[in-house]
């Protein structure tokens, strides 16, 4: 099992940034990938940003040059840097946690609202 921790969500106004973290802890040595998905009310789950345990990053295109995702494997933490927020970044944002065996773990989610 995988536990998933985050925090660093909340408001902001437009044009502003927020770090969200997500601390992994339990069996971390069976994941080979961590990233951040995020959901909007009324709208489908998606992918923002995701991590492989040898580096190599994916973003989506609507947060590209925005956003950073980097990982401290000494604290198991994987941080989301987002600048030049939006109001269509607002969502509620999932650390998201994948193993070699195709296991999903998820964390409880954090706010982000982007609005003056």
């Amino acid at each position: 099992q995988v536990q998933l921790v985050e925090s660093g969500g909340g408001l902001v106004q437009p044009g502003g940034s927020l770090q969200l973290s997500c601390a992994a802890s339990g069996s971390i040595f069976r994941i080979s990938v961590m990233g951040w998905y995020r959901q909007a009310p009324g709208k489908q789950r998606e992918l923002v940003a995701s991590i492989l345990n040898y580096g190599s990053t994916n973003y989506r295109d609507s947060v590209k040059g925005r956003f950073t995702i980097s990982r401290d494997n000494a604290k198991n933490t994987v941080y989301l840097q987002m600048n030049s927020l939006k109001p269509e970044d607002t969502a509620v944002y999932y650390c998201h946690a994948g193993t070699g065996l195709g296991f999903d773990y998820w964390g409880q989610g954090t706010q982000v609202t982007v609005s003056s």
